[in-house]
């Protein structure tokens, strides 16, 4: 039975890098993949966008009321060695079950890369129904710029940080928006200025 497996990191952390790779290295050895992302990250169009400038066309973008397991998508499924899913946290709880029946009832590796937290330190709803079926986690990490390891992304907006707001603003599309992994201390600090 194939394992359902969710990769999570902060911003920056190279998520998008690390399913790129991934994504070569079992293609390099004739095992086919479907990748996937979620219609609300509409960074790059049909491409999954690495932040160092690599990008590959998604073979299939899941709007909100799509699954996986509908009609059209089913026979993508077919002689598919993994599922790789970019921006997991976006997806909705039904669409992570259905990934989850992916991995179990046909035996697809399905692997998800995405955010852990929002900018408000809350769980997305993808990622916290990916915690409660995954069977394996395997967190992405990078730095805070004081050194630490970053466990929080924070939003920046016109050069300010902010802890109120819209829950989906993909960054690079509003130029005024950018987004900061930062260690418990400096959210602290930066966000909440305590």
């Amino acid at each position: 039975m194939a394992n359902l497996e969710f990769r999570y990191g902060t911003m920056n952390s190279g998520k998008s890098l690390s399913i790129l790779q991934m994504a070569y290295n079992y293609e390099e050895n004739n095992k086919k993949i479907l990748l996937v992302k979620s219609s609300i990250d509409t960074k790059g169009d049909d491409f999954l966008v690495s932040r160092v400038g690599l990008k590959r066309k998604v073979d299939i973008i899941l709007k909100e009321n799509e699954s996986l397991l509908d009609l059209k998508y089913k026979k993508s499924l077919d002689n598919i060695f993994a599922v790789l899913v970019d921006e997991a946290q976006f997806l909705t709880e039904k669409q992570v079950e259905d990934l989850w029946f992916v991995a179990k009832r046909m035996n697809i590796a399905v692997i998800c890369f995405g955010l852990k937290t929002n900018f408000k330190s809350k769980l997305f709803v993808g990622s916290k129904r990916l915690f409660e079926l995954s069977d394996k986690f395997k967190e992405i990490e990078t730095i805070c710029n004081c050194g630490v390891k970053a466990r929080f992304n924070a939003r920046k907006v016109n050069g300010k940080f902010i802890k109120e707001g819209e829950e989906f603003v993909i960054d690079g599309e509003n130029d005024n928006v950018v987004y900061v992994p930062l260690c418990a201390n400096c959210y602290m600090k930066k966000v909440f200025n305590k």
